[in-house]
């Protein structure tokens, strides 16, 4: 057991999704609160974390998160690496960097043979993701939030606030970094954290984090029961697609059978009520982004990837 185990048990007895992770982890680390604490509750329940700083090459002041990232890692005995990452500049900046950052993340996990990559999403996190999703106009999926897991990635910070991460470093004497894109209101999260679920807060006085994550946990479950039942009704084969299977189901269902059929990038609504026409039969095809087309023929549903040229 790691010395500072005891103290922290208030924080380690109400973290979520570890039940049946092994050591090695990889902590995605970036030098903030959450994500130090992270790494400090990974060592204290010893699961060997190796804590991973991925430079995305958009800040100044990337070199010295990484060193304070190096530090506390060494301070409690783990491991630390920092990987560099490409980001192009173009449209959609925050989700293009994730995607990178996540795809690094992996790399090293298969690395080092870690079981896992943890990473920092607080309660906090999870409700500003539910009104941002709500503003998408996400479905109930999106409205569900954050996944305590999913394949190999693991949010065990997800029944702790950003307050709790907070006090951590503070008992620690770990002095976090501070990234100045968490203040710019021009990235839309950074928008609602700082003045939309204030105000809503205020205006329902009551502090609004914890009912947003509940609600989340509760839409989740409703969710992926959905699509439990929409794979078992519609459980398509690469030669076994019948349309009219996927015309005969309730519309809920069916929605959701085209989505995991389809599979990522996921496609919009009015996407997936065209596939929905073609499987009844109205219409003989459509065109999906980025440059699927979907059609029927011999009563079976084709999805033919890249069929318009880009």
């Amino acid at each position: 057991m790691h010395p500072i185990a005891a103290d922290l048990a208030p924080f380690t007895d109400r973290l979520v999704g570890l039940d049946d992770v092994a050591a090695p982890v990889v902590v995605a680390c970036s030098g903030g609160p959450d994500s130090l604490a992270l790494l400090v509750l990974a060592a204290a329940l010893d699961l060997a974390p190796v804590a991973v700083y991925v430079d995305h090459g958009l800040r100044a002041e990337s070199t010295d998160d990484a060193r304070v990232v190096a530090r506390v890692a060494e301070q409690l005995g783990a491991a630390s690496r920092s990987v560099a990452v490409q980001v192009e500049p173009g449209p959609n900046l925050e989700a293009r960097a994730r995607d990178a950052r996540y795809e690094a993340l992996d790399r090293v996990r298969r690395d080092v043979g870690a079981s896992v990559v943890l990473v920092g999403h607080t309660a906090d996190d999870q409700a500003e993701t539910v009104l941002l999703n709500l503003l998408r106009g996400s479905a109930s999926r999106g409205l569900g939030g954050m996944a305590v897991r999913r394949d190999t990635v693991v949010r065990p910070l997800l029944a702790l606030r950003r307050s709790d991460t907070e006090a951590i470093c503070h008992a620690l004497g770990l002095v976090p970094a501070r990234d100045a894109m968490n203040d710019d209101t021009a990235f839309r999260r950074v928008w609602i954290r700082t003045e939309v679920l204030p105000a809503l807060s205020a205006g329902a006085e009551r502090d609004l984090v914890p009912v947003l994550a509940r609600q989340a946990e509760v839409l989740r479950a409703d969710s992926d029961y959905l699509d439990e039942l929409a794979r078992a009704a519609w459980p398509p084969a690469p030669e076994r697609t019948p349309a009219a299977a996927l015309a005969r189901l309730p519309l809920p269902l069916a929605r959701r059978a085209v989505r995991q059929w389809l599979g990522t990038p996921p496609p919009s609504l009015a996407e997936v009520e065209r596939v929905l026409q073609v499987a009844r039969g109205e219409i003989r095809a459509t065109e999906l982004a980025p440059g699927r087309r979907v059609e029927r023929r011999a009563g079976e549903m084709k999805c033919i990837p890249d069929s318009v040229p880009r």
